[in-house]
């Protein structure tokens, strides 16, 4: 497997880099990886970096998100935070990525059986978790009015409610990433991994 360089990167759609994310969580759900020397890839991304995606996932140690679509180094931009939320910070690294550094396509992933959504659909308050979590707040209102219970089945539509409403904050408020999805230089995607099988469902 080839080291992302810029001409790889400038001749990437947004359909491929989709598509490459695709490919590799399959070989990751059937236990085959991409031969890649990381060593020569340290070495060749020293001189430079041209990641072709950005990925906003949990932190939650079981989706680590190069290994899930089975990158290697220099491939992809992770953005790791509790409950894969949105806020300024995580918009300028974003920004950042697609604008300066060339990525085509934005995935904000959620998973199953996540802490941070489970924690918000119980109301937990503790010390800076509480303002983390008041940020899924909104999913867990509109899940909540329509069930009579906070199940592990409406648990997990809150965790994918999250992942659109993330999706719908990035275009809202970052114009620059609205700009280049209008225009086609990007995707704007959800996506949901399953911590049973490790399989990644995008919307």
């Amino acid at each position: 497997m080839k080291t992302q360089t810029k001409k790889i990167q400038d001749n990437l759609t947004p359909i491929d880099a989709h598509a490459i994310l695709v490919a590799g969580n399959k070989r990751f759900i059937q236990n085959l990886k991409a031969q890649r020397n990381l060593q020569d890839q340290v070495l060749e991304t020293s001189k430079g970096q041209y990641p072709f995606a950005v990925i906003l996932s949990c932190i939650d140690s079981r989706v680590p998100a190069e290994l899930v679509f089975d990158q290697g180094i220099g491939d992809i931009f992770s953005v790791r935070i509790a409950g894969n939320i949105i806020n300024e910070d995580i918009l300028g690294s974003m920004e950042y990525a697609c604008k300066v550094a060339g990525s085509k396509i934005v995935v904000v992933m959620g998973h199953t059986k996540c802490g941070a959504v489970t924690s918000a659909c119980k109301h937990v308050e503790l010390g800076n978790i509480t303002a983390l979590l008041s940020k899924i707040k909104p999913a867990v209102t509109i899940i909540e009015a329509k069930n009579d219970e906070m199940d592990d089945k409406a648990i997990e539509e809150v965790s994918e409610l999250n992942v659109k409403f993330s999706i719908d904050e990035i275009r809202a408020k970052s114009p620059i990433l609205a700009e280049m999805e209008s225009n086609g230089e990007i995707e704007i995607v959800g996506a949901m991994y399953n911590v049973s099988n490790g399989e990644v469902l995008f919307f």
